[in-house]
């Protein structure tokens, strides 16, 4: 049983870190584009992405997961009963049939986008500006400031709360499980419901500590690797 317990928490382990590291492939870089929105000196799109990331931030990540996985269903059957058909409104009536996978994406790239995009915007706005300045001295355009100069002393300085989040995403991933999408939490609630085993649901902390212990030698790696950039 301890061996068939196993390998079913790591089928499930696999899907976590897929959530995990498909999550950072997209909000990282979505992160950074949304911090400069909401840095930016153009009021309406300024207030559009702050306005995203308050909402966004203020409410529970299961929340959004069940919104983005039902309500366009909702919305598509509510707008054919109304007698409005379209591709569109067809393609959302059947949103939550193959789609469950790809709503935890979303939900995820969303949520965890609006948190490291204020990481980001912190790092940014800390650097002093006579840097910036000592920059257009030289000639440099506010581009190559930013991706010659600042960019890593940005890195350093937002290195520990990124960690910090990064590794809440390795256990929020066991969110995925409200819209049944099949992870190691899934899979150890599945022997309770089978067989009455509790046992693997806390078996899955093993998993957890794990990877998480390996992300904290990574960070604490990537410190110590960008110690001499001094800001």
């Amino acid at each position: 049983m301890f061996n068939e317990v196993t390998l079913s928490l790591f089928d499930g382990f696999v899907v976590t870190v897929k959530i995990f590291a498909l999550t950072l492939l997209f909000a990282l870089p979505i992160g950074l584009i949304m911090s400069f929105g909401s840095m930016s000196k153009f009021k309406p799109l300024k207030y559009t992405v702050k306005t995203i990331v308050w909402i966004i931030r203020g409410t529970p990540l299961m929340l959004q997961l069940i919104a983005i996985f039902y309500v366009p269903g909702f919305v598509g059957k509510w707008a054919g009963k109304l007698g409005i058909e379209n591709f569109f409104i067809d393609w959302l009536a059947d949103w939550t049939v193959p789609d469950r996978f790809l709503a935890v994406m979303i939900a995820f790239v969303i949520n965890y986008s609006c948190y490291f995009s204020e990481i980001y915007r912190g790092g940014i706005e800390s650097m002093p500006r006579g840097q910036y300045e000592a920059g257009a001295v030289l000639g440099m355009t506010k581009t190559q400031v930013f991706f010659k100069v600042i960019l890593m002393q940005v890195i350093k300085k937002i290195v520990p709360p990124m960690s910090n989040e990064i590794i809440t995403l390795v256990k929020d991933t066991s969110l995925a499980r409200v819209i049944a999408v099949y992870e190691i939490i899934w899979a150890a609630q599945k022997f309770a419901k089978s067989d009455g085993l509790i046992w693997p649901i806390f078996y899955t902390a093993v998993y957890y500590l794990i990877f998480c212990g390996a992300l904290t030698l990574l960070f604490g790696y990537i410190e110590k690797k960008l110690d001499y950039y001094k800001t």
